[in-house]
């Protein structure tokens, strides 16, 4: 029997119980252990809240994140949430009434414009602040919300350093992670956080005004690239992975015709074959294939008996020596494939060597 992969939760979702927690211990002056809370998605949920603590003023909790059997770098993060009331007999008759949202430790701020989030805020997205708005008014009155001011402060005491393992800094999200999520739920092994990316960093080159882009399947390819198109700001390069259909698709929405595919030979061919996701577990390299276009092309027949015989493509490659005829003719047919998963889109692959070097000229 297959096992059903289990979902998780979003940071803002975490965020969101969090405060509520938080805030029904300030209101309530008693301890908390749990709590619940709508997910825009439209299902009540309820989370287990640690390190409980109140005052007079202030309240804090923590909830640690479950992103379910979905492998995230955020998985096991305790997200704070601190609420704090300012005395209303000390606060100036101009300080603005409400719940103010901020970030604390470990949560990145906005530094480059295309997101979500305007440079200078805290990389708190949208439907999380009003998942924490929401969460938090349900607690407290529209009265004492109309005449009194909560700040409400969202930490990651380890987000600087998980960070670190993310594209956060290349987006412009400095100093920490993001709080995300517009569902509240993490669907295992989904592509999701992935496309996200994507978007995120198509996003913020259009916003820096790249005219070019690079879109690569891989790090040792983007590192290539990035030695060989030196010219290049770092936010036209995107790390789309295996996703290159909805790479190639995104990039046509927002005008770049254009992109530069770098990648090494096998993702190369992948492509060329017409696989929307390059994963082994999406796509299946058939060399036969391969085999069939070298000879229908007339590429030499000592090329075509290496092909015959090879394991894996990078063995064809190493073997041929990026054979210049072999590697254009696949270039050629993944510039074909790409424009049926965009139309109007003509891609310049970038084959990448092992050694990190470029086979210059095949785009």
């Amino acid at each position: 029997m297959t096992h059903r992969l289990r979902s998780g939760y979003t940071t803002g979702a975490c965020a969101a119980a969090a405060a509520k927690g938080a805030a029904q211990m300030l209101v309530n002056k008693t301890l908390v252990s749990e709590v619940s809370i709508t997910l825009p998605a439209g299902v009540s949920t309820t989370f287990q809240l640690h390190g409980q603590s109140f005052s007079a003023d202030e309240a804090t909790c923590f909830v640690i994140k479950d992103a379910g059997d979905d492998p995230d770098i955020t998985n096991g993060a305790e997200v704070h949430a601190l609420v704090q009331q300012k005395d209303p007999n000390t606060s100036s008759h101009t300080a603005e009434r409400g719940i103010t949202i901020e970030g604390g430790t470990g949560i990145g701020t906005v530094t480059k414009p295309g997101l979500a989030v305007p440079p200078g805020e805290w990389a708190i997205n949208p439907v999380p602040r009003r998942m924490i708005e929401e969460a938090v008014g349900s607690v407290l009155s529209e009265f004492t919300i109309h005449h009194s001011s909560f700040t409400i402060v969202i930490s990651i005491p380890d987000g600087a350093e998980r960070a670190q393992k993310t594209l956060n800094a290349r987006l412009g999200i400095i100093g920490g992670l993001s709080i995300l999520g517009t569902t509240g739920i993490v669907r295992p092994i989904s592509a999701k956080a992935w496309t996200d990316t994507i978007d995120a960093s198509l996003d913020v080159a259009k916003a820096c005004n790249c005219r070019t882009i690079i879109l690569s399947t891989g790090r040792s390819s983007e590192m290539a690239a990035q030695r060989h198109f030196s010219q290049l700001p770092e936010e036209a390069c995107i790390m789309m992975g295996d996703h290159v259909a909805y790479a190639l698709r995104a990039c046509a929405k927002r005008g770049f015709m254009e992109p530069i595919i770098a990648c090494q030979f096998a993702k190369l061919l992948k492509i060329s074959c017409g696989y929307k996701n390059t994963h082994a577990a999406a796509s299946e390299l058939d060399l036969a294939v391969l085999c069939g276009w070298a000879e229908a092309a007339h590429i030499s027949p000592e090329i075509v008996a290496i092909i015959a015989k090879a394991n894996t493509a990078r063995e064809i490659a190493v073997t041929t020596d990026f054979d210049r005829a072999l590697m254009t003719l696949v270039a050629g047919r993944a510039k074909q494939a790409a424009a049926v998963h965009a139309p109007g889109i003509m891609v310049c692959p970038l084959l990448c060597r092992y050694d990190g070097s470029v086979i210059d000229g095949t785009i």
